[in-house]
This record gives C-alpha cells, sequence and structure tokens, in this order.
C-alpha cells in the first residue's frame, strides 16, 4: 500500500490527464463497437445468411459487456487495474480479428461475445481508473470526458459503420479496432502509473460470476425473447422468471457469506449508491431507446435516411457533451451533485413526452427541439452515477462499484432493447407500407411513453439521495 501525498505537483498533474486519456481509448473502442454493427447489418446478412439471428449480434456483444464488469472490476481491485486493462484491449482486439474473418453469422456471434467481455473491462477501467488518480471534488472534470466519449461512441458509431461498410467492406468495421487498440496499450504502458499489485490471498469468486451471468443472462433472454419465440404470458416466461429468482436468490446467499464476493453487497447499505445504482439502470435504458428508435422512427416513418437520421441525432448528443462538462466543472469548484440528477431526470420526463407526440407531420426542427431534453437528462444523470457510486463506497470497493454500476446500465440498455423491441414487434409484424409507417409510429409512442414512466421512478431515485459533499483530497490509500 502506498501513501498519496496531499498536494498534487503540475507533472503528476500532467500524467494523471496522459493517463486517463488513455483508457479513453478503450472507453471509445467499447461504445463504437456497440453501435456500429447497426448500419453495417443488411450487408453482413446479405453474405453471410441467417437472418434470423441477426439480433444476436447486437445481443451477444450487450449480454456479455453486461455480465463481464463486475468481475473485471473486481479483477482490477485484486490484480491492479493497469494490468486489467491491457488484458482487456488484447482479448478486445484479438476478438476484432476474429469477427472480422468470421465465415459463418454463428462464428460471429462467438466473436462478438468475446469482443464484449473485452468491452466490459475497457468500460469499467475508465471510471476506475478515475476514481483511483483523482481526487473525489475533481471527478467531475473527468466523469465529464466520459460523456464526451459515450456521446461520440453513441452517435459516431452507426455513422462510422455506414461509411466503413460503404467504402471498404463490413470486415473493416471490426479491423478498425487494432491500430487504435494498439495506440492505447502503448499510451497507457507509458503514462498509467498504477501499481501492478496482487494482494497475496486474492480470490476470485467464480461461482457468483456464474450465478450473477446466469441471472443476466435470463433476463436477458427473457426480454429478447417474450413476445416474439413465445408470449409474454406464457409457461415459458413463468419459467424464465423462476430461473432467474433462484439464480439471484443463490446468488445474494452466496455474495453475503464468501470472503472474496464478486460484488461486495455492502455497498448497497449506502442509501445514495443503491439510488445511483437505479439512476444508472434508468439512463442506460432511455439512451439506448433514444439512439436505437428515433433514427427508426425518422427512416420509417418521416423518410430520412440512414446518414441523415443518424445526423438528426445531434440536437440530443451535443447537450449531453455541454450540460456534462458544465456539471463537472460545477461539482469540481463546489463539491455538490445532488441536484444535476434531480434536474435531469426532470427533463427526461418531459422528453420522453413530448417524443410521444411525434408523427409523420412533425418537423425536423420541432423533434430536435424535444431530443435536446433527452440530452439535458442524460448528460446530468448518466456519467453522474459513477461519481456519487464512488463518492458513497470506502476506496477499497472503488472498482467493484465502478462494476456494478456500469453493469446496470449496461444491463438497462441491454433490456430496453429487448423490451422495446419486443413492443416493436407487436405493432409492426407482418406490416408493409403505409401501414408498417402507422405501426412503427404507434410503437414509438409507447417506447416514449414509458421513457418517461421510467424517468419519473429516475426522479424520485435522485431526490432520495443524501449528498456527501465531495473530498477534496484522494483517501489515504490506493492500489
Amino acid at each position: 500500500m502506498t501513501t498519496l501525498k496531499t498536494t498534487t505537483p503540475p507533472n503528476e498533474t500532467r500524467y494523471v490527464a496522459l493517463a486517463i486519456l488513455g483508457v479513453m481509448f478503450g472507453l471509445l473502442l467499447s461504445m463504437l463497437d456497440g453501435f456500429i454493427v447497426g448500419t453495417a447489418m443488411p450487408t453482413i446478412v446479405g453474405e453471410l445468411g441467417r437472418a434470423d439471428l441477426l439480433a444476436w449480434v447486437v445481443t451477444a456483444y450487450a449480454l456479455m459487456t453486461a455480465v463481464s464488469t463486475p468481475i473485471w472490476g473486481k479483477l482490477g481491485d485484486l490484480f491492479g487495474r493497469k494490468r486489467m486493462y491491457q488484458l482487456a484491449i488484447t482479448l478486445f482486439i484479438i476478438a476484432s480479428i476474429l469477427a472480422a474473418l468470421a465465415p459463418t453469422m454463428e462464428l460471429l456471434i462467438a466473436t462478438r461475445a468475446l469482443q464484449g467481455i473485452g468491452a466490459g473491462g475497457l468500460a469499467v477501467s475508465a471510471f476506475a481508473v478515475i476514481g483511483d488518480l483523482v481526487p473525489p471534488r475533481e471527478r467531475g472534470k473527468y466523469q465529464g470526458m466520459t460523456a464526451i466519449i459515450v456521446a461520440v461512441g453513441t452517435i459516431g458509431g452507426p455513422l462510422a459503420g455506414g461509411l466503413i461498410t460503404d467504402g471498404l467492406g463490413w470486415r473493416w468495421a471490426f479491423l478498425i479496432n487494432l491500430p487504435l487498440g494498439i495506440i492505447a496499450i502503448v499510451w497507457t504502458a507509458i503514462f498509467l502509473r498504477i501499481p501492478a499489485t496482487r494482494q497475496r490471498d486474492a480470490r476470485i469468486d467464480w461461482v457468483g460470476a456464474l450465478l450473477l451471468g446466469g441471472s443476466v443472462a435470463g433476463m436477458v433472454l427473457l426480454t429478447t425473447w417474450a413476445g416474439t419465440e413465445f408470449a409474454w404470458v406464457s409457461w415459458q416466461s413463468a419459467a424464465f422468471v423462476l430461473a432467474i429468482a433462484a439464480a439471484m436468490t443463490a446468488f445474494i446467499r452466496w455474495e453475503l457469506r464468501t470472503p472474496e464476493p464478486l460484488v461486495p453487497l455492502q455497498v448497497f447499505r449506502s442509501r445514495s449508491f443503491t439510488m445511483a445504482s437505479i439512476l444508472g439502470f434508468i439512463s442506460g435504458a432511455v439512451m439506448f431507446a433514444a439512439v436505437l428508435y428515433l433514427p427508426l422512427f425518422q427512416q420509417t416513418v418521416q423518410g430520412a435516411s440512414a446518414s441523415e437520421s443518424g445526423l438528426q441525432l445531434l440536437p440530443m448528443m451535443v447537450p449531453v457533451v455541454i450540460v456534462s462538462l458544465v456539471a463537472g466543472i460545477v461539482m469540481t469548484r463546489t463539491g455538490r451533485y445532488r441536484l444535476f440528477p434531480i434536474i435531469g431526470s426532470a427533463s427526461m420526463i418531459v422528453g420522453g413526452a413530448l417524443l410521444s407526440t411525434m408523427t409523420a407531420d412533425t418537423r425536423w426542427v420541432v423533434t430536435g427541439a424535444f431530443m435536446v431534453f433527452i440530452g439535458i437528462g442524460s448528460g446530468l444523470t448518466q456519467q453522474m452515477t459513477t461519481t456519487i457510486a464512488q463518492n458513497s463506497v470506502e476506496q477499497r470497493d472503488i472498482g467493484a462499484a465502478s462494476g456494478v454500476v456500469t453493469l446496470l446500465r449496461t444491463l438497462g440498455g441491454s433490456i430496453a432493447v429487448a423490451v422495446f423491441g419486443s413492443i416493436f414487434t407487436t405493432h409492426t409484424a407482418g406490416l408493409t407500407g403505409h401501414a408498417l409507417s402507422v405501426g412503427v409510429a404507434d410503437s414509438t409512442r409507447v417506447i416514449f411513453l414509458i421513457v418517461a414512466g421510467l424517468s419519473v421512478i429516475s426522479l424520485a431515485a435522485a431526490i432520495a439521495i443524501r449528498e456527501t459533499p465531495l473530498r477534496g483530497r484522494q483517501p489515504a490509500s490506493t492500489d
């Protein structure tokens, strides 16, 4: 264990910034690959076939990202953040190469799952490294950087996927990760200065990982298949619910008695941490709903092209960047943060309600104005959840806490995609032409009414947070 200085020399501050920039490369890669295949999917199906498996190209990635995040968080706590980050990005690069070479849809899905495991490590490492290197009160400005990365990855993924697929072919959408990943490995090898120490008696909670993975997989599979493969009210759904409940109960009982739990459940004794977890789950659901279903509405109902619908997300993404940076600066100067998720949740309520009123005749300027509310809300809640969670736990649990919040944010997005996809399928199955446009419009209305309802829960969670002013110095010990 080492003791940190109470003041940070200018040179050290510069190296902290450079180190965090390095892990941001990895976060950008994980975000880009979550969305880059969307615009490449028709071409992939044209070459590999198996359109019935197409959704799993996205679902496999999201599922394994969600399942692996708390595992990577714990591995970083036990074996060192730098070592685990470089392992994660190496795995991500190898999986990207294999995905580019995949000769069948089944192998592509398998390599996407492997990519997702690496992406889970990249995502949680970025937030945990900030927690390790930056005093609590200064974390806001760096969390603002992560908001920019998330926004760039979210909107840049579909645009980059379309351009690369049209210009070079869909396989290059994966090969582009190779040079970027190598830059990240070299950069962090030079600038990321976290001791790669190992605890002597460190143990990985593989039983907990298996039980948690089974629970999360069951949730995603239920929300993916219910309404399409079988009815929501059916014996299959009931069997899934019972299996998920059994696995989650076993997971909680195991975590309470194992000496090295994957998820230290004591962090949930903090009301603020629990509320931050709820905020993270809902913010992930809201962002995925907006990014995936607004372009679908614009293309199918309003007649926009794929690239136009991507660009039309800018009124949502620009506010995400701006308010995240402003909130980070204010939080750094004042040490206060509770008001931001309250305002953000209220803004998402308004945005969801307004977007549910869209029709084929709604002008793009009006739709863009509605999106601004979602962008403001996401910017003030999504990344703030990590800061609140980290400030609510002991220094030794920062990695695990970051992993839990990242897990819930990813899980919220994964379940939202599945549930909203089921709603979409219900309203559009078998329809063509004008009837399809009407079905898409109806499903979009329902989806954004649900977004508004979820945001009401988010507002209640934000109000329930107990604010502890952020400390101006790092805790006394680190790994």
